[in-house]
């Protein structure tokens, strides 16, 4: 789970900072936590052979999966904004044709071979994590959204989802508007925004996870 790959492909460029929003003032004010989702149906029930955080290659097949491309990042923090170190970040979503990885997850023979659909990463010690994939798309009853699950050494998974900021069908979807605290439901929508100077419409998201974990002593 190196960054080299990554960096042959030259993806990582132009990822800036971000804020968080306090869930009170003051300067040890705790973080806003991210709210859990439900871990979904279509985690896959077969892991690929590849793994790593690019998601939009398979192997060493030369043709890339084909939708708008996006550098998905962020950090892994707890409640006082502190990076979390060894966390195991996993994402899976749709390719361009709304088909999961997922044996029951969509009409197999319209499945994109090309796009890997899981993709994992172990933070560092700034807790940080990225990869590259495909800005999601819709399916039936369900608003664009990328599912993570993030693991800490010792602890039980955490679930969530990550959805686009201005997407008129998140005001239908069903699963983001169960989180009734308009303010834990805007912790999960982020904007997805092109990237400066890159050819094909490509774009830059960052979504921080914020865990409900305790500081170390």
């Amino acid at each position: 789970m190196t960054l080299s790959r990554l960096s042959r492909r030259r993806v990582l460029a132009g990822l800036g900072g971000g804020s968080l929003l306090l869930a009170s003032p003051g300067l040890f004010a705790e973080l806003l936590l991210t709210p859990a989702q439900t871990l979904g149906p279509f985690y896959p029930d077969q892991l690929p052979l590849d793994q790593d955080n690019d998601l939009l290659q398979v192997g060493d097949r030369p043709t890339q999966a084909s939708g708008v491309v996006v550098q998905l990042h962020g950090q892994i923090l707890d409640a006082r904004g502190k990076p979390l170190k060894g966390a195991l970040v996993e994402i899976w979503q749709v390719d361009s044709n709304g088909i999961y990885l997922h044996s029951r997850g969509g009409e197999r023979d319209r499945r994109d071979p090309n796009f890997q659909g899981y993709g994992r990463f172990e933070t560092a010690s700034d807790g940080r994590y990225r990869f590259r994939t495909l800005r999601p798309v819709p399916y039936p009853g369900r608003t664009p959204h990328i599912h993570f699950a993030v693991t800490l050494p010792g602890l039980p998974r955490f679930a969530t989802q990550c959805y686009i900021r201005g997407e008129p069908l998140n005001q239908r979807d069903g699963v983001l508007n169960a989180i009734r605290d308009p303010r834990l439901r805007e912790r999960l929508i982020v904007p997805f925004v092109p990237v400066a100077g890159a050819r094909a419409g490509e774009q830059v998201a960052r979504f921080d996870i914020v865990l409900g974990v305790t500081p170390e002593s």
